[in-house]
């Protein structure tokens, strides 16, 4: 059976790319650090840990361990089936960035693909982890087609009323953000915006948030 990725010209982009586009950079998210940001598996883990801690207490006082025993398998199986989410998530997605555009190939149950010309490309916002990884979301300028349901988990968040798309958990996100800054400001080096800051920034410069 050949599946819709299978029939791929090339990976991660929905047919050849026109004559003059090359590709610059194609990534995939880390899904351990997926599974811990948008899946938030350690922090429901550790939810589950502690209600486990808390069904040990009553069950020595009780002398009966069926509630314990039932709270452990339940957070056992919630926090894998999470990982196995951000897994399959993560499986499923290549980012791609060209000299003329940034697609976005994800989907579990229903491929999806978005494309980001760079010239809608309004600002750019990089939140860096210390490990390297990171996110990279990508405001869009002009009027608002995508849902953030459609896009999530590849959708930044608490943005519901105007969605951002973002490069999500990317291992060396610094290095992919200043790498679109420079795609763009080489599609439409005029009109690029200036990030507000004290001093003159240049146009696109990521802005940064240490996680």
């Amino acid at each position: 059976m050949i599946t819709e990725y299978e029939a791929e010209p090339i990976p991660g982009l929905p047919g050849l790319p026109p004559k003059g586009e090359h590709i610059l950079w194609q990534g995939s998210p880390d899904w351990r650090v997926l599974a811990r940001t948008a899946f938030r598996a350690r922090l429901i883990g550790g939810y589950f840990a502690l209600l486990t801690g808390l069904a040990a207490i009553m069950a020595i006082r009780s002398g009966d361990g069926t509630g314990l025993v039932i709270t452990a398998c339940l957070g056992m199986a919630v926090t894998l089936l999470l990982t196995g989410l951000a897994w399959w998530a993560s499986r499923g997605t290549i980012y791609t960035l060209t000299n003329r555009r940034i697609v976005l190939r994800f989907g579990m149950a229903l491929p999806k693909c978005v494309n980001l010309p760079l010239s809608l490309v309004e600002s750019i916002d990089l939140n860096a982890r210390r490990d390297g990884s990171g996110d990279v979301s990508i405001a869009i300028s002009g009027r608002q087609v995508l849902g953030y349901m459609m896009l999530w988990p590849h959708a930044r968040p608490w943005r519901l009323a105007t969605p951002e798309p973002m490069l999500r958990a990317v291992p060396e996100a610094a290095t992919i953000a200043q790498r679109i800054a420079e795609a763009c400001r080489a599609v439409a080096p005029q009109s690029a915006p200036t990030p507000a800051a004290a001093e003159p920034a240049l146009p696109f410069q990521p802005q940064v948030a240490l996680a």
